[in-house]
């Protein structure tokens, strides 16, 4: 009777074990598995390094605006003007670049800037005046995309500048020539996966010298080459192309830096903890007001950014630039682990949350899956990603 009492407690302990793994890599495992999925359904076109390349550039504005909206999630709130800023910032691009042929070293930081004003606008009703973050960005996106029809007069400008195109569609030089593999790619590739590795370990180490309980140096270990296996692959599939794009350098450069800011610096726990508890911070005297202006302010500055990575792919400013992608970056935080209540979330997770987004895109246009059906699924997806979150809170209340 002992041994059956023994045996059902050390198989609920692994069931445990199971369901924390998946819990915590719920999201790189679906990832790994779509892909996996769509390279046999496609018959070997998902993975071609030129498919891996297009779901990189296609998804980059999405991306960037990701980082921004999960700053904003984490304080419990939402941003539903994003796409309206894209558009009215692609259309300020255009009437300077295109319209009065101003340089791009002038435009972007303009445009840049007018995107942190717009982000300090709403920042300031949301954070000093007590507007619901929710009316503030809907009449956001109402204005902004008013304004941009303004601005454009219902028509598309194009064609900007070539340099400032590259933003979307440029690729790394290869610095060491050849006419096969991009070797620059590689070597960047090699020194990433040394990158994280040594990130990886020193983490360890400094959980341990505080403590902390670590994993196993085999379970290191098996991360540690897992890491360096799936970056050597992926520069390979885009060194056998044309390379690193451009932008996926820039969102390399934002991960690292909004990384660094959201889990080693004081502002980056003064929003974990206003978005946890904004009582408790308050009391704690963490200066929440000013913390949820200036997130607000870096959304608007995101926004502008991925505005204009938009504009020099699509080598045009629309008025219907960014329709809709609110409802992408918010789906692509919620699905990458964070939370709906505040507080919860990382930068990678968003990430791998935007990445899935982009995969079951581009893997059901393959397919010739319709734009309805496409809909309908990543709709029920997002439903399922807040019940898994749901679920996940539960489970560690009992």
């Amino acid at each position: 009777m002992e041994n059956i009492t023994k045996d059902r407690k050390e198989k609920f302990q692994l069931s445990e074990k199971l369901l924390d793994i998946f819990s915590k890599y719920s999201m790189i495992i679906i990832l790994v598995v779509l892909l996996i999925a769509f390279q046999l359904m496609t018959d070997g076109i998902f993975l071609r390094p030129l498919n891996i390349t297009n779901i990189v550039l296609q998804n980059s504005h999405i991306l960037v605006l990701d980082v921004g909206m999960l700053l904003v999630v984490l304080l419990g709130y939402v941003d539903l003007s994003v796409g309206s800023v894209m558009a009215f910032v692609g259309a300020i691009a255009g009437l300077m670049m295109v319209n009065n042929d101003i340089s791009p070293i002038i435009a972007v930081p303009v445009c840049l800037l007018v995107g942190a004003l717009i982000g300090a606008w709403q920042g300031f009703w949301v954070a000093y005046v007590g507007i619901p973050a929710f009316i503030v960005t809907l009449a956001g996106l109402l204005m902004f995309r008013g304004l941009t029809q303004v601005v454009l007069g219902g028509q598309s400008l194009a064609p900007f500048p070539k340099v400032f195109q590259k933003i979307s569609t440029g690729y790394l030089p290869n610095l060491f020539g050849g006419d096969g593999l991009h070797i620059t790619t590689l070597i960047l590739g090699g020194l990433l996966a040394a990158m994280m590795v040594f990130g990886q370990w020193r983490a360890r180490e400094k959980r341990k010298e505080n403590n902390f309980e670590v994993q196993s140096f085999p379970v290191f270990v098996a991360l540690a080459i897992f890491t360096v296996v799936t970056v050597m692959v992926l520069s390979f599939v885009f060194a056998s192309y044309q390379g690193f794009p451009v932008i996926l350098i820039i969102l390399a450069f934002i991960v690292i830096l909004y990384g660094f800011i959201t889990n080693q610096t004081v502002a980056g726990r003064q929003i974990y903890a206003t978005g946890g508890n904004r009582k408790s911070a308050e009391l704690s005297g963490i200066n929440t007001k000013k913390i949820t202006f200036w997130v607000f302010v870096n959304m608007g500055f995101m926004a502008a950014l991925a505005g204009l990575i938009l504009a020099a792919r699509l080598n045009a400013a629309t008025p219907q630039a960014g329709n809709s992608l609110e409802l992408d970056a918010m789906a692509s935080v919620y699905f990458g682990g964070a939370s709906t209540s505040g507080g919860i979330g990382t930068v990678m997770g968003a990430i791998v949350g935007g990445l899935v987004m982009g995969v079951l895109n581009n893997g059901m246009s393959i397919l010739g899956v319709g734009v309805d059906w496409q809909q309908a699924i990543k709709g029920l997806i997002l439903l399922l990603a807040v019940v898994l979150d749901i679920y996940n809170k539960k489970r560690k209340i009992s």
